[in-house]
């Protein structure tokens, strides 16, 4: 499938500082792309460049084949653009601010009504049609936001963290909004610090440090990238097993690269209770081996109660790989 969002080698400095160095990104058109990364790593600089709002200290951006330093008109009429700070005229009624902006894109007049409506449906607000603006709550507001970032129906949206200050459930109800637009076919581009949403909704992620992209891919390979083999976990019978036999049993077993026995001492470095009778694995074999191995446990008269191997998760990913990029 063609990239629909290209970025090649974008630089962005201010004097001294440089924000955004040398970024080399392609995004598939109807991608979902989790931007992630701390506070001050680039997330927004880079959207800003995207948008036409900023330009490059050098290197050269495209979204839907259109330069965004050489045709910025074009691109903005191929995206839809959500900051992560913005206004609303309060003292609109939501109709009329949906309307407002969709005169801004020269929609005509004769077509309005129904889009409005339209787009009121797909964010849940249809029974706020006729309220103040100023009256919504901060979720309802940022759904109001991304319907305007859809009046002109873009190929394209960039969306800087749009669940910041939501609560859970408005969370929920943007992450829902955020699938229907996948559904509908949308590149999505979006930045957040929900590190759990991104992994969820997302087809690809980036991971951002000091300005520089450390990672990306899809979140399964960025997941399987973490360990060098495969982390299992078998718990055993509290009472019932002696734990540095079982452990001595499994590392002599095909597969077994490692196996880590709890410490003696009932409680962590921060006080918090260990479980003595689950020993980690470190195991190299695939999914039958893993399988047999169960079944050799289960025949040496081990008495597992639970077995299963770690996943990992997007949280894991962005640690390691920003502690690497903090130590270079």
């Amino acid at each position: 499938m063609a990239a629909l969002i290209e970025l090649q080698g974008i630089t962005k400095r201010y004097g001294d500082l440089t924000a955004v160095e040398d970024l080399t990104l392609s995004i598939e058109e109807g991608a979902v792309f989790g931007f992630i990364g701390p506070n001050g790593a680039g997330k927004t600089t880079t959207m800003r460049i995207l948008t036409t709002l900023l330009r490059p200290t050098t290197g050269q951006a495209w979204i839907a084949g259109h330069s965004v330093a050489d045709e910025p008109q074009a691109v903005r009429r191929a995206i839809g653009y959500m900051p992560d700070f913005f206004g609303v005229y309060e003292d609109m009624k939501v109709w009329e601010y949906l309307d407002f902006f969709a005169a801004c894109y020269d929609i005509p007049t004769a077509t309005r009504a129904g889009m409005i409506d339209d787009l009121l449906a797909l964010v849940d607000l249809g029974p706020k049609r006729d309220a103040y603006v100023e009256t919504l709550s901060r979720g309802m507001k940022q759904r109001l936001c991304l319907a305007r970032t859809l009046t002109h129906d873009p190929q394209v949206l960039i969306l800087d963290e749009p669940a910041s200050g939501l609560d859970p459930r408005a969370r929920i109800e943007m992450r829902e909004l955020l699938r229907a637009l996948q559904g509908m076919g949308k590149t999505i581009f979006f930045s957040s610090h929900i590190l759990s949403e991104v992994a969820d909704i997302c087809t690809r992620v980036g991971i951002i440090e000091h300005g520089r992209l450390v990672a990306a891919g899809s979140v399964a390979e960025m997941i399987g990238g973490l360990r060098a083999h495969r982390a299992v976990s078998v718990r055993l019978v509290p009472g019932a097993t002696d734990v540095a036999g079982a452990a001595a049993w499994l590392r002599d077993r095909p597969g077994v690269v490692s196996v880590a026995v709890p410490p003696a001492s009932a409680t962590d470095d921060v006080g918090q209770a260990i479980d003595r009778h689950t020993l980690r694995l470190d195991f190299s074999g695939d999914d039958a081996a893993l399988s047999a191995l169960l079944a050799g446990m289960i025949g040496h008269g081990l008495p597992v109660v639970a077995f299963g191997e770690d996943a990992g998760d997007l949280e894991d990913v962005f640690m390691q790989v920003t502690q690497r990029a903090e130590s270079k």
